[in-house]
């Protein structure tokens, strides 16, 4: 049975599941009932960090336009232009055998698509969520689903996985950022 979280808890992943590897990170949201005249389009990405906090290059920084980091540790499954329908929205495969050591963690976002230009929010987004799947077996081993209504903010750091003492875990975060991806990036260092 999945671990349920709350923002900010953290929970072993390798620790208690020896042998766990591949991993499925599934990202998943409605978009509330309104008017606005535009779709939705939400975007999910994974930032390959030092300790520091910072990609070592854009290469590190693995969405829509880059589905696949040249370690093949980190691979983003594509683009779902609507969000439509039950389940992830999309997903991003991870072999934590393959991730280069300078990598310390892995931070899981998801940003709102032109939503200065479309007038978005996240207050407009609802039952949003992360889970960490063993892709071996299908198990759900962890689920943080975001309870908080975020009002202004286009872009949401969700989730990420650290090193710590040789395993790694997860950390459940669900801090959000106004300026959608242009700030995501320039926070964790990929020039835009």
């Amino acid at each position: 049975m999945a671990v349920s979280l709350t923002k900010g808890q953290k929970v072993d992943l390798t620790k208690g599941n020896p042998g766990l590897s591949k991993l499925l990170i599934g990202l998943g949201w409605d978009v509330n009932k309104y008017d606005g005249g535009s779709d939705f389009d939400l975007d999910a990405a994974a930032f390959l960090l030092s300790g520091a906090g910072k990609v070592a290059s854009d290469a590190d920084f693995v969405f829509y336009g880059n589905l696949k980091h040249a370690s093949g540790s980190v691979e983003h499954l594509g683009d779902n232009l609507t969000g439509a329908g039950e389940g992830d929205d999309e997903q991003i495969k991870v072999d934590l055998s393959a991730v280069p050591a300078s990598v310390e963690k892995i931070d899981f976002t998801v940003t709102i698509y032109e939503a200065e230009e479309r007038h978005q929010n996240f207050g407009q987004v609802s039952n949003a969520f992360i889970r960490v799947v063993d892709e071996a077996t299908g198990t759900e081993l962890i689920r943080y689903d975001l309870g908080e209504d975020f009002s202004i903010e286009t872009a949401v750091v969700v989730g990420e996985i650290y090193r710590n003492n040789g395993e790694w875990k997860f950390n459940a975060i669900g801090s959000g950022f106004q300026g959608g991806l242009h700030a995501l990036c320039q926070n964790y260092g990929v020039n835009v």
